[in-house]
């Protein structure tokens, strides 16, 4: 069987410097790779990937970061330009607190916290 080497969640940039910039502040990823047109970030062995010029529209995504305090989070989210789309809160039946939001560049996420 062939595995891939890695697996990358890709994301898209207008501003690299600036999608760099939040990623690394409020969910304290690492640098892999920088550059101009492709980035990659990574916490532990999970990578991120930053795709170049996009023009900044909505860009709905699976991206997801869970949290001991998510309120703390979608707070580090609003202090570095993102915007907070949905206050983390519990549905019935799930056992996180969810809420999403939206980085500079355009790409939503969500943001959770265990519940359980």
């Amino acid at each position: 069987m062939i595995r891939p080497e890695k697996v990358k969640f890709m994301i898209l940039a207008a501003d690299m410097k600036r999608a760099v910039r939040f990623y690394k502040s409020v969910f304290g990823l690492d640098e892999i790779f920088v550059s101009d047109f492709w980035s990659e970030l990574a916490h532990g062995t999970a990578v991120i990937a930053f795709h170049g010029g996009h023009d900044g529209s909505p860009n709905s995504t699976g991206l997801s970061f869970q949290f001991e305090d998510v309120f703390d989070a979608a707070e580090r989210i609003e202090k570095a330009g993102g915007t907070v789309l949905e206050v983390p809160n519990q549905r019935d039946g799930e056992p996180i607190l969810l809420g999403r939001y939206r980085d500079p560049e355009g790409n939503e996420g969500f943001i959770t916290q265990y519940a359980g």
